[in-house]
C-alpha cells in the first residue's frame, strides 16, 4: 500500500474518467486532453477503477447487492420471483493471425468475433447478474452449466427461470425450473392444429420475456459494449461494471416510480 508512482488525478477524477469511457466510449487520448495529463495516466486510472466497479455487484434494495449467481438464485427463491436468463454478445477484435485460439471467438449465431455473457434479470427486466465474458463460440446452455446453474437450482427452493431456445435441455435437468419454448415435434408437414398450438405457446412465452429483453438491450446503450476495440482480457470487468451501474440506475428509478 502506498508503493508506486503518485496519482496525478484525485479519485473523483479517476472515477469520472472511467464512467465517461464506459458510457460514451471516449478514447484515452481524448480523456488525457480533457484532464491535461498523459495518456498513460488515464489508462492507469481506468485500469484501477474499472475492477472496483465490477466488484460492486447489482444493487436490488438498500444495503443489498448481488455479486454471484448463487446470491441471485437465493434472492429469487426467497421472494418467489421469476428470473430470466439470456446470453448477450459483444463484438471484439479478432485475435492475431497464427494464434491457436483464433477461431474460438467466432460466434455461431452472428459469425463474428465476439465474447458472450449470461445475463439474469427479474420479471420486470431489472438486471441482477452478468457473468464473466467467455469466447462467443461457447453455447448458451454450456455457459449456464459451467456457471453451476443446474446445481444451484437443485439446491434451492423452487425458482422459475424463463429462457429462450438456446437453453433447451435445462428444463429436464432442473426438474422443470427452467422453462423454454417447446421442441418442434414435426419437422415436416406438421398438422395445422399443432402449428397453431405451438404459435400460441411461443407468443405466450415471448410476451413474458419481452421486458427483460428490453432491459438487456439497455446494456448496449453503453458504448463500451456496443463494440469493443481494446483488449479482450478486460471484457469481464467492463461487462460487470456496466451491469452494476445500470442496475443501480434501474433500482433508483424504480424507487422513484419511474420506468426506463
Amino acid at each position: 500500500m502506498g508503493a508506486g508512482a503518485k496519482h496525478e488525478l484525485v479519485f473523483v477524477d479517476r472515477l469520472l474518467d472511467t464512467l465517461v469511457s464506459l458510457r460514451h466510449g471516449v478514447t484515452h487520448d481524448v480523456l488525457a486532453c480533457w484532464f491535461g495529463v498523459d495518456r498513460s495516466t488515464i489508462t492507469r486510472a481506468i485500469g484501477e477503477v474499472r475492477p472496483l466497479l465490477a466488484e460492486r455487484g447489482c444493487p436490488v434494495a438498500p444495503g443489498l447487492r448481488l455479486r454471484t449467481l448463487a446470491e441471485v438464485i437465493d434472492h429469487l427463491g426467497a421472494d418467489g420471483a421469476t428470473g430470466i436468463i439470456d446470453g448477450t454478445e459483444v463484438r471484439v477484435r479478432r485475435p492475431a493471425a497464427g494464434r491457436k485460439d483464433r477461431e474460438k471467438f467466432i460466434s455461431g449465431k452472428n459469425k463474428q468475433n465476439a465474447v458472450k455473457s449470461m445475463v439474469v434479470t427479474d420479471a420486470e427486466g431489472r438486471l441482477l447478474f452478468c457473468s464473466p465474458a467467455e469466447p462467443a463460440s461457447c453455447a448458451d446452455i454450456t455457459q449456464a452449466r459451467d456457471l453451476g446453474l443446474v446445481k444451484l437450482l437443485a439446491d434451492c427452493p423452487f425458482v422459475e427461470i424463463l429462457a429462450d431456445a438456446g437453453y433447451q435441455g435445462l428444463g429436464a435437468q432442473t426438474g422443470g425450473r427452467v422453462v423454454t419454448p417447446t421442441h418442434r415435434k414435426f419437422k415436416e408437414n406438421p398438422p395445422e392444429w399443432y402449428e397453431e398450438m405451438r404459435e400460441r405457446q411461443s407468443k405466450a412465452h415471448s410476451s413474458r420475456r419481452i421486458r427483460p429483453e428490453h432491459g438487456i438491450g439497455h446494456l448496449k446503450n453503453w458504448r463500451a459494449l456496443a463494440r469493443h476495440h481494446g483488449r479482450r482480457e478486460h471484457m469481464s470487468d467492463i461487462i460487470q461494471a456496466v451491469a452494476g451501474l445500470l442496475s443501480h440506475q434501474q433500482t433508483a428509478m424504480a424507487a422513484n416510480g419511474t420506468r426506463m
